[in-house]
């Protein structure tokens, strides 16, 4: 069997018509197996596995959205939210099979509006003639039976999340027990069975007297009966079970609601309010310590120019009052010196012309200095002192203004914060009515898990009962009326079960035993380290997986690290696809999950090419990134790319030709 092309019309979140191809051949003589689909979380890849089962099972379909929704709810759902409630939504799988020994294709078309009629969808079957062959819509169900039966369609259609769940459990989850069973055919010896008990029962009627009769009537009354008061609570449990998910949601919205209309702000308002009293407290001391600025020398930073006016002009008074002094000096020596000449023998000439060098010597000094303007300060050197200091001292005192003026500002603004804060916490009457919807959330949350616990207990009672009656009953027909003309068939039928059971033990030990070696052998090939595992069997009745090492001692689930339980768990898929005899394509949506770099290579080079003869990979850009793409590409496993593009604003997706790289 081979899927060759997907079409999606207006559905989730494809809108109008896009078409997949997903043919793997190449051309006429080369054929690649791998369909390699990209997209983003959330961006549709789930969608389209869940088209192709939709296409292939209908209303049986295990899609991953149904949930416990009603067939025409899901096809509700299905419908694009941006279309007209009257256009068509539509799905179309072709395929191509064998069928005596010849191709033969089928295009399975599916189709419907909003609020289909009568809840469900039209199903056609286009064939190679293009003709509509409706004696195959009627026997759909049966047929795609004999392709792809439902109970192994999880073993070739599956996804990163069931993979997930078998490598953490150490039991199968319920949908690879169903899809074992199916493989080993326990199913139809189960039925078998149940066949015989109801021909039994109904040759105890035929030949039982009246008071026999009446007696296993009673106990037959009885138990059907307790069988409907079974199916009851079941239905009952899984009811409760939705509401109880539905009140988490709403548990989870009252929640949401209490945090973002302030809600928890509210409560921790007494807090907000005592920061902000202490911020306001620090705000009062920074501008206490500013007035104290204010009222020494700042002030005089209203008036620099002043102070450098009177800081230069004392400056060049006292330059000037020093050269006056030296000035005096030097004349009184030259005084001295004329003095003493006088008194040697010197001619007064003489004396004359050295008077004349003198005075010219001493104007030509300072000649400079006459031309400074009279002076006005009149500061003495203790003045000058002092306003050096006080000049220095202000802009000391102006760095120590600015920074408290900052830490002024960031106070401000973190007080601002904290109003704002206090502002949109709910006011004391809107804060109680989120705290009671919030309290009357989880009450009824707690309520209805207590009802759910004990339903639950009465269903497992009920069991007991019903596996009581069923002992009765057989008690009373192995006593009571065997001795009837039936008693060969009876007697015929208990050896008969009995060769049924033994039967199914044998058939599940022969099918087992070659499941258990596919599964060792696809778990070495993924892992490529022959030491960690000699042998693994598969338990009879929980199918869980036991793993032995060389010297026969068991290996422990949990010493196995996460990547190597999730190739075990792959290996476990892919063994039971292989011992199932079916040539089925493999669709895995997000296929890699937690792996490391080294368990990656080995699915990517080991597993994806060969798990089938067509492969569809649905994957993130971090599962198969460029790397591993390059990978496949280079050993030439990948037929046709694609990437699936959405668009947040308009929650749409378009298949586009190529990969992320």
């Amino acid at each position: 069997m081979i899927f060759l092309e997907l079409v999606l019309q207006n559905f989730g979140p494809y809108s109008g018509k896009q078409v997949i191809n997903l043919n793997p051949k190449i051309d006429e003589e080369n054929s690649h197996p791998i369909i390699l689909l990209g997209g983003m979380n959330g961006g549709g890849k789930t969608t389209l596995m869940d088209a192709i089962r939709l296409a292939l099972y209908g209303p049986r379909a295990q899609c991953s959205t149904r949930g416990n929704l009603s067939y025409s709810d899901f096809l509700n759902q299905c419908v694009n939210n941006k279309i007209d409630p009257v256009a068509d939504t539509r799905i179309e799988l072709l395929f191509e099979h064998i069928e005596n020994d010849k191709p033969i294709k089928y295009r399975v078309v599916r189709s419907w509006t909003k609020n289909p009629k009568d809840g469900k969808d039209t199903l056609g079957i286009l064939g190679d003639s293009d003709t509509w062959p409706d004696a195959l819509v009627n026997i759909w169900d049966e047929y795609i039976e004999n392709l792809l039966p439902l109970g192994i369609s999880n073993l070739f259609l599956f996804d990163g999340e069931q993979v997930k769940e078998l490598a953490e459990q150490e039991t199968p989850p319920p949908v690879v027990v169903d899809a074992i069973r199916g493989l080993l055919g326990l199913e139809l010896a189960d039925r078998l069975a149940v066949d015989l008990d109801i021909l039994v029962n109904r040759k105890l009627k035929e030949v039982g007297n009246s008071k026999d009769l009446a007696n296993l009537e009673e106990i037959e009354t009885r138990l059907t009966q307790q069988q409907e008061d079974y199916q009851t609570t079941e239905e009952k449990v899984e009811i409760l079970k939705n509401q109880v998910e539905e009140l988490e949601q709403k548990q989870q919205e009252a929640f949401d609601k209490f945090i973002s209309e302030g809600g928890k702000i509210a409560a921790e308002r007494n807090q907000l309010e005592l920061q902000q009293d202490t911020k306001t407290a620090e705000i009062e001391q920074v501008r206490q310590s500013m007035c104290e600025l204010a009222a020494d020398v700042l002030p005089l930073a209203l008036i620099p120019n002043l102070l450098n006016q009177a800081q230069i002009q004392g400056e060049k008074e006292f330059r000037h009052q020093q050269v006056q002094i030296s000035k005096d000096l030097l004349l009184e020596r030259d005084q001295r010196l004329l003095t003493w000449l006088n008194q040697v023998e010197i001619s007064p000439i003489e004396v004359e012309k050295i008077q004349s060098f003198l005075i010219q010597d001493v104007d030509s000094l300072y000649a400079k200095t006459i031309q400074i303007e009279a002076p006005w300060l009149l500061a003495d050197d203790e003045t000058l002192s002092q306003l050096d200091n006080l000049i220095y001292h202000l802009q000391n005192s102006k760095l120590s203004a600015k920074e408290k003026l900052a830490i002024l500002k960031n106070k401000e603004e973190e007080i601002h914060t904290l109003e704002r804060q206090v502002q949109t916490a709910a006011a004391p009457e809107d804060y109680t009515k989120l705290r009671q919807a919030l309290e009357t959330a989880q009450n009824q949350i707690v309520e209805a898990k207590a009802n759910y616990e004990t339903i639950r207990r009465r269903l497992a009672e009920l069991e007991t009962i019903i596996a009581k009656s069923k002992r009765e009953l057989s008690d009373y027909t192995v006593e009571n009326i065997k001795h009837k003309n039936s008693e060969h068939i009876i007697t015929s039928a208990a050896k008969v079960q009995n060769t049924l059971k033994i039967f199914r033990e044998k058939l599940t030990l022969r099918k087992l035993n070659k499941l258990e070696e596919e599964v060792k052998n696809c778990f070495l090939y993924l892992l490529h380290k022959s030491d960690l595992v000699h042998r693994i069997t598969i338990d009879t009745k929980t199918f869980s997986l036991l793993l032995y090492d060389l010297n026969g001692k068991p290996v422990p689930k949990h010493r196995l690290s996460a990547g190597e339980k999730q190739l075990l768990a792959i290996a476990f898929l892919w063994g039971l696809a292989k011992v199932s005899g079916h040539r089925l394509p493999v669709a895995i949506d997000t296929p890699l999950g937690r792996l490391d770099s080294s368990h990656r290579s080995n699915l990517v080079e080991r597993y994806f090419p060969s798990a089938s003869h067509q492969v569809i990979l649905l994957s993130t850009d971090t599962e198969i990134g460029k790397k591993e793409v390059e990978t496949l590409r280079e050993n030439e496993a990948i037929a046709r790319e694609y990437l699936l593009k959405y668009d947040s604003s308009t929650r749409q997706t378009t298949i586009q030709p190529g990969y992320f790289w």
